[in-house]
């Protein structure tokens, strides 16, 4: 995505502040730019103002209105650069813990806006990855699962070795034009049904 084509959102309280930072992001080729100077009710603005990015400027932030920033970010799900002028340990792994792209100590320069915007989006990017691969392989284990349940099922229940009854599966599943993890679901819900001991 084009620097001009995204939708910058920046949240500062500091409106001299704000107005420098702005001119960094024009000056970067972000054209698409919405100031924020009250964070009161920030969760609604976000979503009515709909960003691609997220850049938050904390001149002094107390640990209350830093918590309350990263719970923002855990609930948005979109790239945040965040810049305070001071930090400690805690608050850097609470940042990292929340899922702030990008957490810069010593304030925001207006030459380092544009690297640190695309740093932050494809950090945001990579970890949504593997986001997206952690749930994909946690489903497809929890579809081993089943389906090796609905394997053990078939092999008590009519007296076939493993290979049998996976075989069994894969050719109703033809047969119907569904999956076999469907038709696995559909045998351990049936035979739950049938025999409720069995889903003990």
């Amino acid at each position: 995505m084009k620097s001009h084509t995204l939708a910058v959102l920046v949240i500062d309280e500091n409106r001299i502040r704000a107005s420098i930072i702005e001119a960094g992001l024009r000056e970067a080729g972000y054209e698409n730019v919405t100031i924020v100077h009250d964070i009161n009710g920030i969760a609604r603005r976000i979503s009515e103002i709909n960003p691609d990015v997220i850049v938050i400027d904390l001149e002094n932030p107390n640990r209350d209105m830093l918590e309350n920033m990263f719970q923002l970010s855990r609930a948005v799900k979109r790239p945040i650069a965040m810049f305070v002028d001071r930090s400690d340990e805690a608050s850097i792994e609470a940042a990292v813990d929340a899922g702030v792209s990008a957490y810069i100590v010593d304030g925001l320069k207006q030459e380092r806006v544009r690297p640190i915007l695309k740093m932050a989006i494809s950090r945001f990017n990579a970890f949504a990855r593997l986001n997206r691969e952690l749930e994909e392989t946690r489903g497809e284990l929890e579809n081993r699962k089943v389906i090796d349940r609905a394997k053990g099922l078939l092999m008590r229940s009519r007296g076939i070795s493993e290979e049998e009854a996976y075989a069994l599966m894969r050719r109703t599943a033809m047969n119907q034009n569904r999956k076999i993890i469907d038709i696995a679901q559909s045998l351990v819900t049936a035979i739950g049904l049938l025999d409720p001991g069995e889903n003990a």
